[in-house]
């Protein structure tokens, strides 16, 4: 028996089996889509927002009994671009303030910045700032100030910043305490205690809407708050993702739009730019036909003109470089003048600065003993009656900075000696300045501390690294420190904002025995045609600024002096690195 095998045509078989595998897609739909829908979206964060009921227009209870204001829609929007699910919560302030702490809400919406609050609070930036107003009847007395309420009754919801500062003044005694702004305000209309003192926006609201005519502001401007986003301590990542999500607010746009539909009501009325471009195009238009007109006719004018012009650039040019050249020969004379004139200069303007400053040092000393001996007396008012005003401010705060104002006018006393005589070494050299060891490390730690103002105005991003074991130079440890001054404010004054990075390194280089300060800054950089005649007396770019070009000629001769080397490695718009170079002590 033969078995014979037909062959089948592969056009048969794929159509075959394409017809099998449209039999299974149609019999197993679910499974198919269960094979096609394979991503699983990510899962959101839903972050518990709390907020006060009744602080309009930040934050309040809507006709439908729903949280709605400036607060609420600014938190949606950082939520939208963070990606994150919100849930809001709403009470009495009080009660979202212990809420939060219980952890039964994740953030506060909106909070006044305090010192004291910071003990148990993380803050962003703040999203606004609150002016707070002295409310009053129409009868009651007008006061200009919060010391003019002393003796007096005054109403403040509990918890509140108002409450808080308030009771740091002393007027513990005469505070009276609500649940809400609205309760205070309803309590003073109604004839009872003095004064309220709120938040100037929700009370003038509340006035309005609950139609309390009785009550008027009499101070406007008692206190300036910065109202925040807060987080309990340690949920810091949480409030870096608000934070993050408010900057983005701010430079799409968005944050303004929502700033100006709930507190832009006190602005001036927005332009209707329809109408501005209807009655534009109807007067311009017009206009605009007979200045094209005008156009057509001047352009044939100046063609002609710029034949004649052309003619005239080449002696223009000429001419403007005879000038240039006579100018800079008359530049040089003037410079050789004022160094000569300098050192006779100098003399008498040390002896007019020096004098009045030795009176201040001389008086100085005095007026700390002077202090010291009237702080017992201070001290023991203080524990005996509280708090009271010293110079305007709280002695509270005054008793701490007292001392350290002394202090700070002591050390800028001898910077200005400092500094005369340095002025005084760069017209006459001194060759009987007497030298010690010194270390470096020391040195610029003192030029921070002179300039921390300035560093901190400049910039937030500030590091030094210091090398351990630093050997010791031999040289003049005030002249070195005013280098080391002259660099930082260099360094803080390149920068075109707090967000560029200014840092400081101390390192030892054994190859030539020497010790090296480096100061980086992230700044605008110097042009290359300038780094050479950065020393040169007089030179600056500053000087529409108060430049005067002295501060890098007397430390390169300060450097000079020590047997070191001064080093400028600078890009425009990328940043500079000076390199200070110093000689070890040598050793025996």
């Amino acid at each position: 028996m033969v078995l014979k095998i037909r062959t089948i045509p592969r056009t048969l078989m794929f159509r075959t089996l394409c017809a099998a595998f449209l039999l299974i897609l149609w019999a197993c739909p679910v499974t198919v889509s269960a094979m096609v829908e394979v991503d699983v979206a990510p899962p959101v964060t839903i972050v518990v927002g709390g907020g006060d009921r009744d602080y309009p227009p930040y934050e309040f209870l809507d006709k439908d009994g729903k949280l709605a204001g400036y607060n609420v829609d600014l938190t949606r929007a950082i939520a939208e671009v963070m990606g994150m699910q919100v849930e809001f919560r709403s009470g009495g302030w009080s009660e979202m303030r212990n809420a939060l702490q219980g952890r039964t809400v994740d953030v506060l919406q909106g909070i006044s910045y305090s010192d004291d609050r910071t003990k148990t609070l993380s803050f962003s930036p703040p999203h606004t700032i609150i002016n707070h107003s002295i409310f009053a009847r129409k009868e009651t007395p007008p006061v200009g100030s919060i010391e003019e309420l002393r003796g007096k009754e005054i109403v403040v919801f509990r918890d509140g910043i108002m409450h808080d500062y308030l009771t740091s003044l002393g007027f513990s005694k005469n505070l009276v305490m609500t649940d809400t702004p609205a309760d205070a305000l309803r309590l003073l209309a109604s004839g009872k205690h003095d004064y309220a003192v709120l938040a100037m926006l929700p009370g003038m609201y509340i006035i309005r809407e609950h139609k309390l005519s009785n009550l008027v502001v009499v101070a406007r401007t008692i206190s300036t708050q910065r109202y925040c986003y807060a987080v309990k301590k340690g949920n810091e990542e949480l409030l870096a993702r608000f934070n993050e999500g408010l900057a983005i607010l701010k430079k799409t746009g968005k944050y303004q739009e929502i700033y100006d539909r709930w507190l832009g009501v006190l602005g001036p009325p927005k332009v209707a730019w329809e109408k501005v471009v209807w009655y534009g195009v109807m007067v311009l238009g017009p206009l605009l036909l007979i200045l094209a007109g005008t156009v057509i006719w001047s352009r044939t004018l100046q063609k002609r003109v710029a034949q004649r012009t052309g003619e005239l650039a080449l002696e223009v040019v000429e001419r403007k470089r005879a000038l240039d050249e006579l100018k800079l020969h008359q530049d040089k004379l003037i410079q050789a003048d004022k160094m000569a004139s300098l050192g006779i200069l100098v003399a008498g303007v040390a002896h007019e600065i020096n004098n009045p400053n030795g009176l201040i040092l001389l008086n100085m000393p005095i007026l700390r003993e002077v202090y010291q001996d009237a702080e017992e007396v201070l001290e023991t008012r203080y524990h005996e009656q509280g708090d009271f005003t010293l110079g305007g401010l709280p002695y509270s705060r005054m008793r701490n900075e007292v001392p350290c104002m002394l202090e700070e006018m002591q050390e800028a006393a001898n910077r200005i000696k400092r500094i005369v005589e340095e002025l005084k070494d760069f017209a006459r050299q001194d060759t009987s300045t007497t030298t010690e060891p010194v270390d470096l490390n020391n040195v610029v730690k003192a030029a921070i501390r002179l300039v921390d103002s300035s560093i901190r105005s400049a910039t937030r991003y500030f590091e030094t690294c210091y090398s351990p074991s630093l050997p010791m130079i031999q040289g003049n440890a005030q002249r070195i420190e005013q280098v080391a001054v002259n660099l930082i404010l260099n360094a803080c004054q390149s920068l075109p904002d707090s967000e560029h990075r200014i840092s400081i390194t101390t390192l030892y280089d054994q190859e030539k025995d020497s010790v090296m300060l480096k100061v980086s800054d992230e700044g605008i950089g110097i042009s290359p045609e300038n780094i050479p005649h950065l020393t040169d007396p007089f030179f600056t770019t500053k000087r529409e600024t108060g430049g005067t070009g002295l501060g890098l000629s007397v430390s390169a001769s300060i450097v000079k002096e020590h047997g070191g080397s001064l080093e400028f490695d600078s890009e425009p718009g990328t940043g500079t690195i000076v390199a200070l170079t110093l000689p070890c002590c040598r050793r025996t």
